[in-house]
């Protein structure tokens, strides 16, 4: 077998690196979830239509919550990482809709402080639902 040249192994290593680089636009933050009762919210106080049929919808923290302008906003999430290992649920990702702002949501969060706050179902969709809270990445979509 002959010896590949110098610019022959440039190249190869140049397509190695550039295939293990991963361009995203999320953000990372952490994930909480509560429970019913879910209504009112802040977004559209008791109107049922505001809850997606999948029960994929969360609460904005304090971070993504603009003054009121995340009400409606969907995002991308998963779940990266949690302090017990095996928390997360591999390759799921779900799409969320924000129908509530986590300070004054009629239900408590079940960790305080979180980027986001996840219906029941949408939580135990990305992790164990017997987590408090898990770090996750997010983007608006």
């Amino acid at each position: 077998m002959k010896p590949c040249s110098k610019r022959t192994r440039l190249l190869l290593v140049l397509l190695l690196v550039t295939m293990h680089v991963h361009f995203s636009r999320a953000d990372v933050g952490t994930a909480a979830h509560y429970s019913p009762p879910y209504t009112p919210t802040a977004c559209f106080g008791n109107d049922p239509s505001q809850f997606p049929s999948s029960n994929l919808f969360a609460a904005a923290g304090e971070g993504i919550w603009d003054n009121g302008a995340s009400c409606g906003r969907q995002y991308l999430v998963r779940c990266i990482s949690a302090s017990v290992s095996g928390t997360c649920i591999p390759s799921q990702t779900i799409q969320v809709r924000i129908v509530d702002r986590a300070l004054s949501s009629s239900s408590r969060p079940s960790s305080s402080g979180a980027t986001i706050v996840l219906s029941t179902t949408a939580f135990g969709t990305i992790a164990k639902s017997s987590a408090a809270a898990v770090n996750v990445e997010y983007q608006q979509v």
